[in-house]
């Protein structure tokens, strides 16, 4: 009887979840929870507007945003998969140089690149004054210029911004296909045109439709770039019907159409993929070589790999260098040391605590392995999928009534009102950022973790070191170049973070990227010139690193 209850006992010990699934737990809970409350919102309002933006304002924010989408995907890919093509597969002047640098527009925010393609384009803009000075006209009936402030210039300027994600996993697609393939094709016949589509796109395609996929994301997310173009989405939507309209259950409902859009993109590249697998035949597959281009051609492959280059870094840095050299006083101007000092504080904050969360779940999983840890890792993930407009949606209500109740429970226990301890500091921005983000850092742990033995921990367990013990002595030293990539590349996206940023933030406190946008809004451009070059500078430097990664 005695045994008996000592099993009894020892089962139960086992059904209580030890410190690691708990912590796990509650990282999800915590990227969960925006999310919920969006569904929460949207189906229970206070007013419900649902059929009166089915009549009037959603069919055509779900229309502008299909066609800005189906437009950033073609070009993207064009741009992406053209320029990863050529770097990979030929030899031109400046390709070493190129294969690197077309990697830069990812440092540019895209709401920059828009005051620059608009500052250069514009009626008063350098290029219409070229113009109008040369020919002779003096007002705008005089000629026809494209209109600038469009959809069109929207999905020029976003395309230009986002087409490196396809660009850098179609060149690694490409770069890890053996070349036997292509050189048994140029055997048979087969030219440039042909290798491509019969070689290159069929086996590259997986990369490049998640490539797209990002992009488009990234798309749905955007609000200062369609905001300064005034084009009208969802994203649009949400800000207006919240902020303008003062109804958050419909923000919500439009936020939850921006949801199903973004769950569908994820379906939508999951099922281009389907299941195909390329594999090398050994692992002394022959790499690719390049082939030399030879007479002007080679010209026009490098002209064709600076068009992409100039419209989304070289035209973005030199309108704001020039902006900044007119007006030298705007790096001392009042404001700018603050949000540098909010940006870093906030930033670096959120990514210290989100790549500690993303260890401390990784290393749970890989620990433990239980099926409810396994069940938690994609639930992760979302948060990078959801804009960051829902996010701040999700987190400023929920958020808002908890610091409300927790600033009377202390009211009335001290008799002092301790103001909003939460949604009144920069808490709920940075939780946010952790949201955001969670599923960058966690990817580049996991794949971290993954590199190392597992004999080595099995190793340090079995000589008697604690489960935090192994974590500390052997995982964090080898992985300790991808955590600080982690910490890097999750800083610099909460530096370029905009919509969350604008609607998260506290009173009078601004960051690099709310500066730019507020100045730039009002057309003070030379004075958003400054905090602009240091958004741009300090992508750059994960740029730099990623590469250094990419390195042939």
């Amino acid at each position: 009887m005695s045994d008996r209850f000592a099993q009894l006992g020892r089962r139960r010990v086992r059904l209580v979840p030890d410190a690691w699934t708990l912590g796990a737990v509650a990282i999800a809970v915590v990227v969960l929870a925006p999310i919920l409350s969006i569904f929460w919102l949207a189906l229970t309002p206070t007013e419900n507007i649902w059929p009166h933006l089915l009549a009037t304002v959603l069919p055509r924010y779900l229309g502008t945003t299909l066609t800005l989408m189906a437009g950033v995907a073609v070009l993207t890919a064009a741009m992406g998969t053209g320029a990863a093509w050529l770097v990979s597969q030929y030899r031109f002047p400046g390709r070493d140089w190129l294969a690197h640098a077309l990697l830069f527009p990812l440092a540019i925010p895209a709401f920059v690149g828009a005051y620059a393609l608009v500052d250069v384009l514009d009626y008063a803009g350098p290029v219409q004054t070229a113009l109008r000075a040369t020919f002779g006209w003096t007002t705008a009936r005089d000629y026809w210029f494209p209109q600038i402030r469009s959809l069109p210039a929207a999905i020029l300027v976003l395309s230009f911004a986002l087409y490196p994600y396809v660009y850098l996993l179609a060149r690694a697609a490409y770069r890890e296909q053996s070349g036997r393939a292509y050189e048994v094709a140029r055997a048979l016949g087969c030219g440039p045109w042909s290798l491509f589509l019969r070689i290159g796109w069929p086996l590259a395609r997986p990369a490049i439709a998640a490539g797209v996929a990002l992009a488009l994301m990234e798309t749905v997310a955007d609000y200062g770039t369609v905001q300064h173009f005034g084009v009208q989405t969802l994203t649009t939507g949400v800000f207006s019907t919240w902020l303008n309209g003062g109804n958050a259950g419909g923000a919500a409902q439009i936020a939850l159409v921006i949801l199903m859009l973004i769950l569908l993109l994820v379906g939508l590249e999951r099922a281009g993929r389907g299941g195909a697998r390329f594999h090398r035949l050994g692992r002394a597959a022959h790499a690719v070589q390049p082939q030399a281009i030879a007479g002007r051609k080679r010209w026009y492959a490098t002209a064709l790999c600076l068009i992409p280059f100039s419209g989304g870094f070289l035209l973005p840095v030199l309108v704001m260098l020039v902006h900044a050299a007119q007006a030298p006083g705007g790096w001392l101007a009042p404001g700018l040391l603050d949000a540098l000092r909010n940006t870093l504080i906030v930033g670096g904050l959120a990514a210290l605590v989100t790549v500690g969360a993303a260890i401390f779940l990784v290393y749970a999983l890989r620990m433990k392995g239980s099926a409810a840890a396994r069940a938690l890792l994609p639930v992760t993930l979302i948060g990078y999928a959801a804009p960051g407009a829902v996010l701040a949606l999700g987190l400023l209500l929920p958020l808002a009534a908890l610091d409300h109740r927790l600033a009377d429970a202390i009211q009335a226990l001290t008799g002092r009102d301790p103001g909003l301890m939460i949604t009144g500091t920069a808490f709920a921005l940075g939780l946010a950022y952790v949201v955001r983000f969670f599923g960058i850092a966690q990817g580049a742990v996991d794949a971290a973790f993954g590199r190392v033995s597992p004999s080595l921990p099995m190793a340090a367990r079995s000589l008697g070191r604690s489960a935090s013990g192994t974590l500390v002595s052997v995982y964090l030293p080898l992985i300790r170049g991808s955590v600080l990539t982690a910490l890097l590349v999750v800083f610099v996206d909460c530096v370029k973070e905009l919509p969350a940023t604008l609607l998260l933030r506290p009173f009078n406190y601004n960051t690099l990227s709310t500066r730019v946008f507020e100045l730039a809004s009002l057309e003070r451009l030379s004075e958003a010139a400054p905090a602009a070059l240091l958004v741009m500078a300090v992508g750059l430097v994960a740029v730099a690193i990623l590469a250094r990664d990419q390195r042939d």
